[in-house]
């Protein structure tokens, strides 16, 4: 297993943004998004990374940016670091299979959620108030349940810790009514497109979140899409409404910190090995499943 890319430094490009898994350069009309081996849990970063995880995350997103163009366009220029500029020529073999060159876009400022399952936030608020964003819901509904059709329940962008749900009337009063319905409509296609392709590989598209922006005055699909890191992915083997499901994310992470006590304030314990491994092995098992590639 190779040792985990923690963080980037291009020596004489400007840093313009540093995430929590992401390192973003700025090229002037283009951005140099690279994505790390970081990993969070309950909003903090993990003082070790998962090797390959940054790997995996751009190779999905690749993969969905190239199956969805016919619904959307994306902010992807290229993700061959033989064509980025000469400045990073000397960085091409830490950017190579976790980078890629975009076009610079006016970031929509909300979250694009799509829900085809109840699960996560959207479960608890429907215990508690039978909706989701203020969406009302059938009555009955169990955890994991299949909805009668997919949602888009918008959510604030948070510059740290969680996002928030909005109800669609708030999100509106944000972006208007035009680029609101504009999203909503491309979310619900490229959601659609991308659950039917799962599921015809053995998984469970329960939800996700896209982000878009404008470029040239037109909408375009920006940042992740559809990776373990965006999206929760169940085995469709293996679901059972009524419980919460196994899924192909950082849930030994999450397991592992609340086994050992941690308080969810920094600092955060190491990660030990195997719990590394088995989240390691649950990214690249879903790239192998959703899109035929392995890293290997």
């Amino acid at each position: 297993m190779t040792e985990p890319l923690i963080e980037t430094n291009l020596a004489d490009v400007p840093l313009l943004a540093r995430g929590k898994v992401r390192d973003i350069y700025d090229l002037g009309s283009q951005l140099l998004i690279v994505a790390t081996d970081r990993i969070s849990a309950f909003d903090v970063v993990m003082p070790n990374g998962i090797p390959d995880k940054g790997r995996v995350l751009t190779q999905m997103s690749l993969f969905w940016f190239d199956l969805t163009e016919d619904l959307v366009e994306n902010h992807l220029n290229t993700a061959d670091p033989t064509e980025y500029p000469s400045c990073i020529g000397q960085y091409l073999e830490t950017l190579a299979g976790r980078s890629m060159l975009v076009r610079r876009a006016e970031v929509v400022p909300i979250e694009c959620v799509v829900r085809g399952y109840l699960a996560g936030s959207g479960w608890r608020e429907y215990r508690h108030s039978g909706t989701v964003c203020d969406i009302e819901l059938p009555e009955g509904l169990r955890e994991a349940d299949r909805l009668p059709e997919p949602v888009f329940t918008p959510a604030t962008k948070a510059e740290s810790g969680h996002d928030e749900n909005i109800s669609p009337q708030q999100a509106t009063d944000i972006v208007g009514v035009d680029v609101y319905r504009e999203i909503e409509g491309l979310s619900l296609s490229v959601y659609s497109k991308a659950a039917d392709h799962a599921r015809e590989h053995g998984i469970i598209l329960a939800d996700t979140k896209f982000e878009f922006g404008f470029a040239g005055g037109k909408l375009i699909l920006i940042d992740e899409v559809l990776t373990p890191d965006s999206s929760r992915f169940w085995p469709l083997d293996d679901y059972e409404p009524g419980r919460s499901q196994k899924s192909f994310d950082k849930q030994p992470v999450r397991d592992y910190l609340d086994s050992v006590g941690w308080d969810r304030e920094p600092p955060p314990p190491p990660l030990p090995q195997d719990v590394v491994e088995s989240t390691s092995a649950r990214y690249r098992e879903a790239l192998r499943l959703l899109t035929g590639y392995s890293l290997d």
